[in-house]
């Protein structure tokens, strides 16, 4: 059985040593590792109702902005009312996706051209903001998705950019099969 272990960059050394020092013959072992070193580094992280965009110099947050977007949820209406409000929904999810693209236009104004991205939230409303054109050096930057992060926040923010610099291991639990 095989799982991921996330390892801040400055500690995966000594992880790696400890590791190395109680697993000298198995029952664990390390499949891969995985850094992402970029840096400055963009977070976007954008879900239905909330967004967080920040620039990371070496795991340090330098510019950022989080903030909130009413984006109307799913009703059980049906018929007329069904599409008027499905209508709502994109309209308000356009607005978001353009109000986050000016705010990350913004910041990435006041930096350094970024080495990589930290992408996070609704994979959907990443996807279309990160098709904007006023964002399209981004697309070309190694990309670490974190689609698995609840609504975005300060705290989710600082939790994204642990995560996005982490050092990303992958352990096989069990007996070394004969090969």
């Amino acid at each position: 059985m095989s799982r991921t272990v996330e390892v801040a960059p400055e500690r995966f050394e000594i992880w790696l040593e400890r590791f190395t020092a109680n697993n000298p013959d198995g029952p664990q072992r390390i499949e891969s590792v995985a850094r992402f070193d970029h840096t400055p580094m963009v977070v976007v992280l954008v879900r239905r109702g909330g967004f967080a965009v920040a620039v990371v110099v070496d795991g340090r947050i330098v510019v950022h902005k989080v903030g909130s977007r009413h984006v109307q949820s799913r009703t059980a209406a049906g018929g007329w009312s069904q599409q008027r409000f499905a209508r709502r929904r994109a309209n308000q999810a356009d607005a978001l996706v353009e109000a986050v693209a000016e705010h990350l236009t913004r910041i990435l104004g006041e930096s350094a051209a970024p080495a990589g991205v930290v992408a996070g939230g609704d994979k959907a409303l990443v996807r279309e903001l990160l098709a904007d054109g006023r964002l399209a050096s981004l697309a070309a930057l190694p990309r670490r998705e974190l689609f698995d992060i609840p609504d975005p926040g300060r705290a989710v923010l600082e939790e994204a950019v642990r995560r996005g610099r982490a050092v990303r291991v992958c352990v096989t639990d069990g007996p070394v099969s004969p090969t």
